[in-house]
């Protein structure tokens, strides 16, 4: 078996990890990346797009967003449509931040040529990194690389290989303690080769269910249409999509919504997954390895790039100094953070999603704070602060369980 030795051992080439690298290298600190995946197929892994200012910002000081500074789209608000009627969210009058929309796929796609043009270790198609040794201060990852076995020394484990990655499951039972939510309804996302019908995204809040309206560039549309758990994407025909989607978004007055080639569709679970702690050992999860957030508020890559932020951070005063406070305060500083988002992302899906059948209660309610959010300056700021993540990043470390 052949044996590496390396400083960081990154399991997860998506964007959590290949930042994380990126960041230790500026730090002068090596690492290895292993992704299961092939690289064609995580550069055309349709994901989120839109990214807070803050996540733009981060990007931008780490020298990552050349391209999103020239193609990402610039957004100062989006349109909530309920009633037949259009309502205007202006979050960056009323918070003074601006979010890109920019596809995810995207930006794993700058990251693999930075990591590449660096000269980093990122080996694709390793589809068997196993952890070993993560209470130990030798720990280990095996895996097979281009058909030979590999052993990887290393000091630290980074899981960044998401929700069904190996990573979280390399520790003892009963170590996490975890907390979930599921919620009774999906999300049917397509992506569409037609001009997007607004310059901004419209949230609309139907009888028959919400509906989003994004986009991908001035040619490309991403749309999503409230569906039932476990709704198989074999039911929705194109000629179902497009009739559903015209049913939900378009009301008099405003352009109608632009039809063209659907490129790709898939049905989504919602759910709110958090683990805690987000490290064990010589493990240090991040991004969706340690948390999900159902996808109606937009969180889960800002969420996995503030981990980073913080990880990389504790790892360069490790490796300068040798004090492990930082690393060993990275559960407590990242999890009030974590929670923030959830709460936000829960009502913000009970917002914009129709209630079950039968629960009539609820849809009065969610009339209720329609109107609140669209008629308050009170609520509207305190919406917009959560919607552009400054809410978040005012949330203090202290306060979240190790």
């Amino acid at each position: 078996m052949k044996r590496l030795n390396t400083q960081v051992a990154i399991v997860g080439a998506g964007p959590g990890g290949l930042l994380l690298s990126h960041l230790l290298q500026r730090s002068g600190v090596d690492s290895i990346v292993l992704e299961r995946r092939s690289r064609e197929y995580v550069e055309k892994r349709v994901r989120a797009g839109l990214l807070e200012g803050g996540t733009v910002d981060f990007l931008r000081e780490a020298g990552l967003a050349d391209r999103l500074e020239r193609e990402g789209l610039v957004h100062e608000g989006f349109v909530f449509r309920f009633g037949s009627r259009a309502h205007r969210m202006p979050f960056t009058e009323l918070t003074g931040r601006t979010v890109h929309m920019y596809g995810q796929q995207e930006l794993v796609k700058d990251l693999i040529r930075a990591r590449t043009a660096a000269g980093a270790r990122l080996w694709f198609d390793v589809p068997d990194a196993e952890p070993l040794g993560l209470d130990t201060d030798t720990p280990t990852v095996r895996c097979t690389v281009a058909g030979e076995p590999v052993e990887i020394g290393c000091d630290f484990v980074a899981g960044c290989d998401g929700f069904h990655g190996v990573s979280r499951r390399s520790v003892p039972p009963g170590t996490f303690s975890t907390y979930e939510r599921t919620y009774p309804y999906a999300w049917l996302g397509v992506l569409a080769e037609a001009p997007p019908a607004a310059e901004e995204l419209i949230y609309a809040v139907h009888s028959r269910g919400f509906a989003l309206h994004s986009m991908r560039s001035p040619s490309v549309s991403r749309l999503y249409l409230q569906v039932e758990a476990g709704e198989r994407v074999e039911n929705w025909p194109d000629e179902r999509i497009w009739k559903e989607l015209h049913t939900r978004l378009d009301i008099d007055g405003a352009p109608e919504l632009a039809e063209g080639p659907i490129l790709e569709k898939s049905c989504v679970a919602l759910r709110g997954f958090v683990t805690e702690p987000m490290s064990y050992g010589r493990l240090f999860l991040a991004g969706d390895a340690a948390h999900i957030v159902p996808p109606t508020a937009a969180k889960g890559l800002n969420l996995a790039v503030a981990d980073i932020k913080v990880l990389a951070t504790a790892f360069g005063e490790f490796y300068a100094s040798g004090d492990r406070t930082a690393l060993d305060g990275y559960s407590a500083a990242c999890l009030p953070g974590v929670w923030q988002a959830q709460e936000f992302s829960d009502w913000m899906s009970g917002l914009l999603h129709r209630p079950p059948e039968g629960r009539v209660f609820d849809g009065r309610l969610q009339d209720a704070r329609l109107q609140s959010v669209v008629n308050s300056p009170a609520a509207a700021r305190r919406f917009a602060e959560n919607y552009v993540g400054l809410a978040r990043e005012r949330t203090p470390a202290p306060g979240g369980r190790p």
